[in-house]
């Protein structure tokens, strides 16, 4: 998942400056990606601006630097909807931020679109847990280093046993919400096309 997926996002909710985006990625994104830099959403903007994605305006600020707002254009809301709504490929890890990523920009997907998201992502958990769960965990050891194999045992179970309990809550929290997604009523299962698709409507 690359950064400017998340900024496509932010972007396509409402425009934004560098400094509101940073402040995204820093709150209600902070999840969504690890210790993002402000120079690394700048550049991500000035290469998104470059191919077309995004656009800028310019604020003339009296005794400080002027602002540039950002807005997505119709081909980087392409770009975004091609990416949330397109094939997902389940990352090796759950904690990995590439599912959470996509449900944070929930609100762009029809609730078909996002179960069928959530559907993937169970199967893909589910079979790890039924591949790996009662796997052979022994690990033979040669090494001429001072070694406790005890205690590398008990460290070894401790974080398997861990992730088990991390991976069968993960699952029932997704399962609670395809329950949720499924019994709750669902007024805007349609939600209103982009005006650059509007266009093309007969």
């Amino acid at each position: 998942m690359k950064l400017e997926s998340i900024l496509l996002g932010v972007l396509a909710r409402h425009p934004s400056t560098g400094y509101d985006l940073k402040k995204y990625l820093d709150t209600h994104g902070r999840f969504l990606r690890s210790n993002t830099q402000m120079s690394q959403v700048y550049r991500s903007l000035a290469k998104m601006e470059s191919s077309g994605w995004v656009a800028h305006t310019v604020q003339p600020r009296a005794g400080a630097t002027d602002a540039k707002t950002y807005r997505i254009t119709d081909e980087g809301m392409t770009i975004f909807l091609d990416w949330l709504t397109g094939p997902y490929n389940p990352p090796t890890r759950f904690q990995d931020p590439d599912f959470g990523a996509r449900l944070a920009f929930a609100g762009f997907m029809t609730r078909e679109q996002l179960l069928r998201l959530i559907d993937t992502e169970l199967s893909a958990r589910r079979d790890q847990v039924a591949r790996y769960r009662f796997r052979d965990r022994h690990e033979a050891v040669e090494t001429w280093a001072p070694f406790d194999e005890d205690l590398a045992s008990l460290v070894a179970e401790w974080s398997h046993e861990a992730g088990a309990q991390a991976i069968d809550a993960y699952l029932e929290r997704l399962e609670t919400l395809r329950r949720v997604l499924l019994d709750s009523p669902a007024p805007s299962d349609t939600p209103e096309l982009p005006s650059f698709l509007r266009d093309d409507v007969h």
